[in-house]
């Protein structure tokens, strides 16, 4: 099922080793019920951990819920809060499904496929081949990433705006309607 005319789907990068008890589920899942509530389909990994979370909250508030599986991983089964399921059969196709369906990204704490997710969506922003879709990073985590990468690396100023850090889920919504920071033009090499 393609999405509706008007539909504005929410990828959700995150970990897929996230237990129920911790905050970090709860914040995930908090998440869910945010867009759901917004009107956002949510769109996700598909598996357990944050993925599942995040599924399960915004399941739980009404929502529209997508998960992009790859058969790499069978045969783990999705998780069950999930509307829709897209088999992907390649890593590269998975993730090439979840940045043309996504209106907007946002990365809850993860490991390396997070941060791969995260850093492939922000330089699609800045070489201007993800146009006007925000990237927000929710938690207090992510500064200290942005600030390592601003530190050890040749990010910059105006490519750094492109990703949007938020403390909490409620702050997510303003971060995704807020004007787009233009990014400086694309390097050319």
């Amino acid at each position: 099922m393609r999405k509706t005319k008007n539909e504005r789907t929410i990828v959700v990068f995150g970990s897929s080793r996230r237990e129920e008890e911790s905050a970090l589920y709860r914040e995930a899942y908090e998440l869910g019920r945010v867009l759901a509530r917004a009107g956002y389909a949510v769109l996700s990994g598909g598996y357990g951990g944050s993925m599942g979370a995040v599924s399960r909250g915004a399941r739980e508030a009404g929502g529209r819920v997508i998960g992009v599986t790859c058969a790499v991983f069978d045969p783990l089964p999705a998780n069950p809060w999930l509307t829709e399921e897209i088999k992907a059969p390649t890593m590269l196709d998975r993730l090439a499904t979840m940045l043309d369906r996504a209106d907007g990204f946002v990365a809850v704490r993860g490991g390396v496929g997070t941060l791969s997710e995260v850093t492939l969506a922000w330089s699609l922003l800045q070489t201007r081949s993800l146009n006007g879709k925000p990237l927000v990073l929710l938690g207090a985590d992510w500064q200290a990433v942005m600030d390592t990468f601003r530190a050890h690396t040749d990010l910059g100023g105006s490519i750094a705006a492109l990703a949007r850090v938020v403390a909490v889920p409620a702050q997510v919504l303003s971060a995704l309607t807020a004007p787009p920071t233009p990014p400086g033009p694309p390097p050319l090499g």
